[in-house]
């Protein structure tokens, strides 16, 4: 049985799909990004991380989410690669199309991350499965999951 949400007192609903790095997803990736470099996706960019052991840049597809006057990245698999790379090297880069801005990340907590994954959980489908809340849960449901899908705000690099 799924655990129990503020919206879902019995957990009946099924447990969310968990993220597994395969080569079709590595495939489906780099398809993604050349039509996010070209800009045609919209909302998403290229995130580019410093490794946090091999220092070298590391680019991943991200959607970026807009919410009261700012801008946020959402990990929707949970605390994947990119997400440790930023704990551990707050200095990324989006970029498509001809451009690329720095900003310094900052992880959000739970009551800054509830609204925001309420809002990617809203433009991003093809995550949905990876979460327990649904689209018409209340944002107490994605409260609770923000431990699961880690947030950060965009900060502008100086």
């Amino acid at each position: 049985m799924a655990e129990a949400t503020p919206s879902n007192p019995g957990g009946t609903s099924g447990p969310p799909r968990r993220f597994r790095q395969s080569r079709g997803r590595r495939v489906g990736d780099a398809v993604i990004s050349v039509f996010i470099r070209a800009g045609l996706v919209p909302g998403s960019y290229l995130l580019t991380t410093r490794g946090r052991k091999t220092g070298r840049p590391r680019t991943n597809p991200v959607t970026v989410v807009e919410h009261e006057g700012k801008r946020w990245l959402v990990a929707p698999y949970g605390v994947v690669s990119w997400v440790h790379n930023v704990r551990a090297d707050p200095r990324v880069t989006l970029g498509r199309l001809f451009g690329r801005r720095a900003y310094t990340v900052r992880e959000a907590t739970a009551q800054e991350a509830g609204p925001v994954l309420k809002l990617y959980v809203a433009v991003a489908a093809p995550t949905r499965p990876y979460f327990r809340a649904t689209r018409d849960s209340p944002v107490a449901d994605f409260v609770a999951e923000a431990e699961h899908h880690p947030v950060f705000e965009l900060v502008p690099a100086g």
